[in-house]
């Protein structure tokens, strides 16, 4: 029982060590592709953005529609868009020892 658990972490190990392994620097291609792939992912992740918000007010909009049908007044709360991140700020220089 203990020469196969041996095995098995004796295995694992050496299966995990190529993990390791470092990889070559990216050509100029290939970091060009990659831009080239976030911006796609970027501009497509703005799109999906505008959609979700287009299908939530069609949704918005047809619940208030079913609710004053029904006679009640129904007042959606404005809710304004997020602010962009705020810059990180400057690291304080460290305070001087006190002796």
């Amino acid at each position: 029982m203990k020469v196969t658990k041996f095995a098995a972490i004796l295995a694992l190990t050496v299966a995990a060590s190529g993990a390791w392994a470092k990889l070559p620097p990216l050509t100029d291609e290939q970091k060009a592709k990659a831009e080239e792939a976030k911006a796609a992912a970027a501009e497509r992740a703005k799109v999906e953005a505008e959609q979700l918000g287009k299908a939530q007010d069609r949704v918005a909009a047809e619940y208030i529609k079913q609710q004053k049908a029904k006679g009640v007044t129904v007042t959606p709360t404005p809710i304004a868009p997020p602010a962009p991140p705020a810059a990180a700020p400057a690291a304080a220089p460290p305070a001087p020892a006190k002796k």
